[in-house]
């Protein structure tokens, strides 16, 4: 079973400054309308034979997002299948983000 972090346990954790990697697995042009600071993007279909580019630093939990978290647990699933064991999948996505955390992110 795939690990999911609820967008407010995320936002914590960023808050209280544990470290966080943040890996996004959408399309190029979803990325371009709205991201999380700093994320990573790798989309999904490209992720099996780019996971070498997932370096987060020692200790940190490896986040992975896309629109409303069902691409992100695929792709959890790849990075823990690559040796990424702290990988986790963002419940809800970038659009749960916008409508509980940040509402200035856009939706769509």
């Amino acid at each position: 079973m795939i690990p999911q972090l609820t967008v407010a346990e995320l936002k914590r954790m960023q808050d209280a400054g544990e470290p966080v990697y943040l890996v996004d697995v959408r399309n190029p042009d979803e990325y371009a309308y709205c991201r999380l600071p700093g994320s990573l993007l790798i989309p999904l279909p490209e992720l099996a034979g780019r996971t070498d580019e997932v370096q987060p630093p020692a200790g940190a939990l490896v986040v992975v997002l896309c629109h409303h978290g069902v691409r992100s647990l695929r792709g959890a699933a790849v990075l823990r299948a690559a040796g990424h064991d702290n990988a986790a999948s963002l419940a809800g996505g970038i659009d749960a983000w916008s409508r509980l955390i940040d509402p200035s992110v856009p939706r769509y």
